[in-house]
């Protein structure tokens, strides 16, 4: 109970700045954004294979964007566009000892008609190395594509936190034998800071 107190306390404080929030100043044209997030999941059978490796993974990343255009849309549509590159490390378990990582591409159409809340949806791509030995992919380097929505709850007019669902896809793009590839549903935190 007091944790929870505590908890909306905390909330409440960093409310009051958040009130007054005003996404034409947060995200204007120039605008650029550095975040840092984690996440993880488990492998999902959308193909239905009848052999799998159920992997279990997580993974950290580091991203700066840059907002390059100012807000269009109409009405609820109105939002803004964010590009990013970072680096990314994703590890698998589940009696698998491997990883990726590598540079990952990033964009979010973030949607603005919420005030503070503000909704996005994402699309990423990046390449990198790993050492994933599995029935679904066996190489040293591999492609992880990913597509996701979510939401953010601004803080300050700068702080962001955000969480959502994030699907990812693994392929070495047949470059390599053994190429199934795999998809896993995840989910997504972070946080944001917006500077001009």
């Amino acid at each position: 109970m007091r944790h929870g107190a505590a908890a909306l306390a905390l909330l409440l404080l960093g409310a009051g700045p958040a009130c007054a929030f005003d996404n034409a100043q947060t995200f204007t044209h120039g605008t650029t954004v550095l975040s840092v997030e984690a996440g993880g999941g488990s492998q999902n059978d959308l193909e239905t294979h009848r052999v799998q490796s159920n992997l279990d993974l997580w993974y950290v990343g580091v991203r700066y964007s840059l907002l390059p255009l100012a807000p269009v849309g109409p009405s609820v549509l109105r939002g803004a566009l964010e590009v990013g590159l970072g680096p990314m490390y994703q590890k698998y378990e589940r009696g698998r000892d491997a990883f990726w990582a590598g540079l990952s591409a990033h964009g979010r159409w973030h949607f603005l008609s919420l005030g503070r809340f503000v909704p996005y949806v994402e699309l990423g791509a990046g390449a990198g190395g790993t050492d994933l030995n599995a029935v679904e992919i066996d190489s040293t380097f591999a492609f992880l594509l990913s597509a996701g929505v979510g939401a953010s709850i601004f803080l300050t007019d700068q702080i962001a936190l955000y969480g959502g669902y994030r699907m990812v896809h693994i392929s070495n793009g047949h470059t390599s034998r053994r190429n199934r590839g795999f998809e896993a549903d995840t989910g997504v935190i972070g946080v944001s800071y917006y500077f001009k």
